[in-house]
């Protein structure tokens, strides 16, 4: 195959598609919560609130604690495609290690100040109840989440996707079918445990799929969970690029804190309208970010091969799926405009609010595929300054004005899916510019 041929269908979706269904995996266990808690008969609205409020926390918690599956993912494909994997062989179990110890600690940190916490989300009552106690039970599963994403990097790493999949597909199945029994529970078996149910229900799958990821790693895998010691000399830089991917996924995160603050400010309809839309929402992005993985798997690869022209022939090809998808996504969501946000609710005023601004984040689609694409390019790529920066001025220089000014302005949700539109255009954006200035001065090469 010539250095600038292109990549086959069938290869790319090899690996996209396990990775589409296991990257959905962690979206798909908030929004089983969302919908079923949703649909309770106990103050449902207040509960809907309290999922969203406590599960978006956890999402950030994770998502800045997961950095180091990129980086692990990144580091192990630029050694695989230098042919030097026996190189690293004991820094997997290394950063493993330190990430289970740093969610223990983050977990204690924050059940010590957990009211407070959710105080600044602006809940107050039942809401601020209920997310207190669903956060203290699903938050014990960040150790096992952690452990998850590490595995996943490892798999990624390694250009294997499978796996993952069939963990994610365990974990999603088991977490439905807990759900319904432990929310609504079962008569004379299991008491109906409302929006505390669902939080059981979501630790126990993720206790599971933890367990089944050290049982695949040990045995699918050249990495073996046997801590040794010195360090290996490649741990250095796996720091430094997690480090950097954690404050880029603290300004992400602080957007993700500002629009669920001001939601929860207008009023429990608007959050609860708010956590609907931002589920679908994020769970679409994973849906698209598995073509990302594919760049950011294959990227690196290419990177230790150095191949530095075909990383641009997989970005085009990339771009070029993504959008596709992104498209037929968003003619599924108009089609069944209507029942989606029945899925979740009833409630009236509810719905009324979310149908509202639904549309926004079903045009956001391609905005999202582009960026997602170049996201896991840079990080296969191990290029986490750059993507450090592009979120960092994405955040305080277009998020967070749009928000202030739309709120100025009394646009209430409009006002937060405008500054998401602002946001992802600059993240995106920038990207491109970037990459293609790259290219053109063949910054890629050694």
């Amino acid at each position: 195959m010539k250095s600038n041929s292109k990549f086959s269908f069938k290869d790319i979706n090899k690996l996209a598609i396990p990775a589409i269904i296991s990257g959905i995996a962690e979206p798909l266990l908030s929004i089983t919560d969302t919908a079923i808690v949703g649909n309770i008969e106990i103050n449902p609205i207040e509960a809907l609130a309290a999922v969203g409020i406590a599960g978006s926390f956890i999402s950030a918690i994770v998502w800045i604690l997961a950095q180091t599956r990129s980086a692990i993912s990144a580091i192990i494909a630029q050694y695989l495609g230098a042919d030097k994997i026996n190189s690293i062989l004991n820094l997997p179990t290394q950063i493993i290690l330190i990430n289970i110890l740093l969610s223990i600690f983050i977990y204690g940190i924050t059940v010590f100040f957990v009211d407070e916490i959710f105080t600044l989300y602006n809940a107050t009552g039942l809401v601020l109840q209920q997310s207190v106690s669903y956060f203290k039970i699903r938050a014990l599963g960040l150790p096992f989440t952690l452990f998850i994403f590490s595995v996943f990097g490892v798999f990624r790493g390694l250009q294997n996707t499978f796996w993952p999949m069939i963990i994610s597909i365990i974990g999603a199945v088991l977490n439905v079918l807990l759900d319904f029994a432990l929310v609504f529970g079962v008569e004379g078996i299991i008491p109906a445990l409302n929006v505390e149910g669902a939080a059981w229900a979501s630790l126990i799958a993720q206790g599971i799929m933890a367990v089944l990821a050290l049982i695949l790693m040990i045995r699918k895998t050249p990495f073996k969970l046997k801590l040794t010691f010195p360090f290996n000399p490649e741990i250095k830089r796996l720091l430094s690029l997690s480090f950097n991917l954690i404050i880029r996924t603290i300004a992400l995160n602080i957007a993700l804190f500002l629009a669920n603050a001001y939601a929860t400010k207008y009023g429990t309809n608007y959050i609860a309208a708010q956590t609907i839309a931002f589920q679908i929402w994020i769970f679409f992005a994973f849906f698209i970010d598995g073509y990302s993985s594919v760049g950011n798997i294959m990227s690196g690869k290419l990177l230790g091969g150095k191949n530095y022209t075909k990383i641009w022939v997989l970005s085009k090809q990339l771009n070029k799926y993504t959008m596709i998808i992104s498209v037929l996504l968003g003619v599924f969501c108009f089609i069944f405009y209507i029942p989606i946000g029945q899925i979740f609710t009833l409630d009236k005023s509810v719905l009324e609010l979310f149908y509202g601004i639904f549309w926004i984040v079903i045009l956001m689609q391609p905005i999202n595929a582009i960026t997602f694409v170049f996201d896991g390019i840079f990080k296969g790529m191990a290029e986490a300054v750059i993507l450090r920066n592009v979120l960092l001025i994405a955040t305080f220089v277009g998020f967070i004005p749009a928000l202030l000014i739309g709120d100025y302005f009394n646009l209430k949700l409009y006002a937060i899916w405008i500054a998401f539109t602002v946001w992802m255009i600059l993240r995106g954006g920038i990207l491109v510019v970037i990459f293609r200035r790259k290219t053109k001065m063949n910054e890629f090469s050694s």
